[in-house]
């Protein structure tokens, strides 16, 4: 039987990291803001540098959606081992990406299981205002952003990723290991080693307000290093990986995203501020119900949610300590450390 009496639920954000030997971990939560004030936050240390795009918009009173698609394309475009086309392959050796984009309004777009495209969260965006579907998926996917002018890039494995497979496969164990994106060698921005023959990456979602009170967001991933050929996450599907609703807020997810699915994760979080819960209240209250799903198994895995409410007010929570996200808006760029479950 899982015994919750064997972990502390304290809070991690009175932990100092530091961030590059410049930024630090900020202590106790995010200022509350007001509507009207422009806020982008985004999963992970990365998110520093997705924001800062972001915010280029958001801080010349544009709009919300363009923010979020601004801000992931940034990761995308690293070739890092977690995000984008210099991501680790699956088991077959083939880089297969996902992505999922939501406005103020409902409109949403998303596609999976698309090959050799630079931007899947654009081929997204498209998907959203030019279809009238919601998902695309595979070669179809891959066919529409080729007729929208989106280049085919070669398909061919970055350096590390090319390393990474040809170790993995000595092995072919899927292991994946909790908050590896946070444990770089070289800091956030370094390519991530293989660990024991271990692997795994992270999505980056992101979520904002415009200075006209509207909300939008966006999630982008490689998926799992080393899945199963055909493996979907939550990244990609509206309400689970992503959800925003603009009466109420805006929420993505990461982690292990067969495990958001199963409760809808993100429309859940949505749906618990509409409650009356605050940001963090609503993330811990969707983390508790994986964790009394998975019982002793979620122990083992990651699950993160990071919320926006209407008010401008912030929260996250996760099951394991380690879950990181980047906060910007006019007066403070910062890393913020979550609390979790098991502390």
């Amino acid at each position: 039987m899982f015994d919750r009496r064997k972990f502390l639920h304290s809070s991690l954000l009175g932990s100092l990291g530091t961030l590059l030997g410049v930024k630090s971990f900020a202590a106790g939560e995010p200022p509350r803001l007001t509507t009207g004030q422009p806020v982008v936050i985004s999963t992970w240390d990365d998110g520093l540098e997705a924001n800062k795009a972001a915010w280029e918009i958001l801080s010349r009173q544009g709009r919300a959606l363009d923010a979020v698609e601004a801000g992931v394309r940034v990761t995308e475009a690293s070739q890092n081992c977690c995000v984008g086309l210099g991501a680790n392959p699956d088991r077959d050796g083939f880089v297969t990406l996902d992505a999922s984009i939501m406005d103020e309004s409902f409109n949403c777009g998303s596609v999976a299981f698309l090959e050799r495209i630079k931007h899947p969260i654009s081929v997204a965006r498209r998907v959203m205002e030019k279809t009238p579907h919601v998902m695309l998926v595979g070669s179809g996917a891959q066919q529409f952003a080729i007729a929208e002018g989106f280049p085919l890039e070669p398909l061919e494995l970055s350096e590390d990723a090319k390393r990474n497979y040809q170790q993995w496969l000595k092995t072919s164990e899927y292991k994946p290991v909790i908050n590896i994106e946070n444990r770089h060698p070289n800091g956030p921005s370094a390519p991530a080693r293989l660990e024991n023959g271990q692997w795994n990456h992270d999505t980056i979602g992101m979520v904002a307000m415009d200075a006209a009170g509207n909300l939008s967001g966006s999630c982008t991933t490689s998926g799992m290093g080393f899945k199963m050929r055909g493996r979907l996450g939550d990244s990609p599907i509206i309400g689970a990986g992503l959800f925003v609703d603009n009466e109420i807020g805006a929420v993505t997810a990461t982690g292990q995203g067969e495990d958001v699915i199963r409760i809808c994760g993100s429309h859940t979080v949505v749906e618990l501020m509409r409650q009356g819960l605050s940001p963090a209240a609503a993330c811990r209250r969707a983390v508790e119900r994986i964790v009394k799903i998975k019982g002793e198994k979620a122990a083992s895995i990651q699950v993160a949610f990071l919320a926006l409410n209407k008010k401008g007010e912030v929260g996250a929570y996760a099951i394991q300590k380690g879950f990181s996200y980047a906060l910007k808006n006019g007066k403070e760029e910062k890393l913020y450390r979550s609390e979790s479950y098991f502390s």
